[in-house]
């Protein structure tokens, strides 16, 4: 029996309704409807009472303004605009987050708790080292951590995420050919079709030439066109295993050796280190440098209200060329080296003003303790696990663009069982809205003609992945079964229909112009 049986449906045929917009006063279902806050409120009144203010002297001249066209809320108003604005997103505190490459995990309060702790969470960065011992004793032992699990004998803790970490790593590999004489030789990176985007980007930020790698048939580098391409002009590899493509890549070993034959370096992206953490050293696969995302294999927060992170692991001949700062221990106590050839290294130089992101030190130290190297291994494992029971529940239904073997922590399908549905990708994944899902991860990697990329990740227990693939299912039946302009109007509904996302990657509205604004700037032109 229906909870209401006299008031708005609340079986699924209600969303034609809601599509509609039948019934609504200013709302979806419990969702508020939110204008921008600059549209809220009114322009002669504030939330705030504040006495009057005599100016004598007009120190502005032509500057000052009557009003500045913001708008007076009170503070309850102010709260729910951002309560409603909230409701909004799509988070991982939600339901399951499938995006496929992006690791959206659990975030464990613990973690936050611990970064909230005065010693941690108080410090400055300019504060004398003797009275920051403890933050530098944490910033220590995570690195030994981080060095630990990768077998690699240094590690760079100053980046700031993914792209800033390949930026590090690169670094330090043309500093290294500098050193050896060979930095105007060596010119050329060599990336695969099927890396993250941000691979080439920052191989030629600082100037190197990119030299594209095929994909194999079974998604992996094309190991005889790597050969083909090697040679004494290339500088380094940039490989991200497991690749994008979710897959391990089987020559590992033997693409390691043909690099340093001819003296290039490896560099690893290890975006998808989550796979491997507490499995494999990378360190024992030939890899010279590799970025680790904490926010992905260590449960920081994307982001966390601030700059993210992301180490660089480096080889022992990639160590001496490691960014400044960074912390060294001594007999009294902890200190930093802070400037280029100090205790004669040759650092590449320094990255960022200070040392890192601690908050997300705290986090991923706080994740690491708590799961000890046996909970960080298995935490791998059932990330693999909870990918491939995907794999092996959609299997039937969709296309799996790389059949054959098990994947590791992602699961790749692609458009193909969609074929002569008249739903494409898109479609798809904007019918998954309706469902209470976010979308995977679509169009991405590019080598995949209408991709989708699936990361369960290990945070979901086997009952939220049969809730997933089985709405997965259900609308693999209705696509099949004509139901096309269902899936050409989703969502329905969520709070914002379908937009026009190529207008608005092409003419984004960036300002907003109060009425009075406009007003005066069409009194203007006139």
């Amino acid at each position: 029996m229906s909870m209401n049986s006299q008031g708005r449906q609340t079986t699924p045929e209600a969303v034609d309704d809601i599509a509609a917009g039948v019934g609504m006063l200013g709302g979806r279902g419990l969702l508020q409807d939110e204008p921008m806050l600059f549209d809220a409120g009114r322009e002669d009144a504030t939330g705030t009472d504040w006495p009057e203010i005599e100016i004598e002297d007009d120190v502005l001249g032509s500057l000052t303004r009557d009003s500045i066209g913001l708008k007076g809320l009170t503070e309850p108003e102010t709260v729910r605009h951002y309560v409603r604005l909230s409701q909004y997103n799509y988070a991982i505190d939600l339901g399951l987050y499938p995006l496929g490459s992006c690791t959206m995990k659990h975030n464990p309060r613990l973690n936050e708790k611990m970064a909230r702790l005065p010693g941690f969470a108080d410090i400055h960065p300019l504060q004398p080292v003797s009275t920051v011992q403890g933050a530098l004793g944490l910033i220590d032992e995570l690195a030994h951590w981080l060095k630990t699990l990768t077998g690699m004998p240094a590690v760079a803790m100053s980046p700031k995420a993914g792209a800033h970490g390949e930026l590090c790593g690169m670094l330090a590999i043309r500093a290294a050919h500098e050193a050896a004489g060979e930095g105007e030789k060596r010119k050329i990176v060599l990336v695969p079709s099927s890396a993250h985007g941000t691979n080439p980007a920052t191989a030629a930020q600082i100037g190197y030439q990119v030299v594209e790698i095929k994909a194999s048939e079974d998604g992996r580098v094309d190991f005889e066109d790597l050969k083909a391409k090697l040679s004494d002009e290339v500088a380094a590899l940039m490989l991200t295993n497991p690749n994008t493509c979710g897959l391990f890549e089987r020559d590992i070993m033997a693409i390691s050796e043909a690099l340093h034959a001819v003296g290039a370096y490896f560099y690893c992206d290890g975006a998808n280190f989550n796979a491997l953490a507490g499995r494999v050293r990378p360190g024992d696969l030939g890899v010279d440098a590799m970025h680790i995302n904490l926010h992905k294999t260590f449960s920081t927060p994307h982001g966390g209200g601030g700059p993210g992170a992301g180490p660089v692991v480096l080889s022992a001949p990639l160590a001496p060329f490691a960014p400044v700062p960074w912390v060294v221990k001594t007999d009294d106590g902890f200190d930093v080296v802070e400037h280029v050839g100090e205790d004669g290294n040759q650092s590449f130089g320094r990255l960022c003003a200070f040392h890192g992101q601690m908050g997300m030190y705290v986090r991923a130290l706080s994740y690491m303790l708590s799961h000890g190297a046996d909970g960080v291994k298995q935490a791998s494992e059932d990330a693999v696990l909870n990918a491939n029971y995907i794999l092996a529940r959609l299997q039937d239904v969709m296309t799996v663009s790389y059949p054959g073997g098990p994947c590791m922590h992602e699961a790749l399908f692609d458009e193909r069982f969609l074929a002569g549905t008249g739903v494409s990708t898109l479609d798809f994944a904007k019918a998954m809205i309706d469902e209470g899902y976010h979308p995977m991860t679509m169009y991405f990697p590019l080598v995949v003609k209408g991709a989708m990329l699936i990361e369960p990740t290990e945070s979901e227990s086997k009952d939220s992945l049969d809730a997933f693939a089985d709405t997965l299912r259900g609308l693999v039946e209705k696509a099949k079964a004509g139901e096309v302009e269902r899936f050409k109007a989703a969502p329905v509904a969520a709070p914002m229909r379908r937009l026009d996302e190529t207008q608005a990657a092409r003419q984004p509205k960036l300002r907003w112009r109060s009425s009075m604004a406009n007003d005066t700037s069409a009194k203007t032109e006139a």
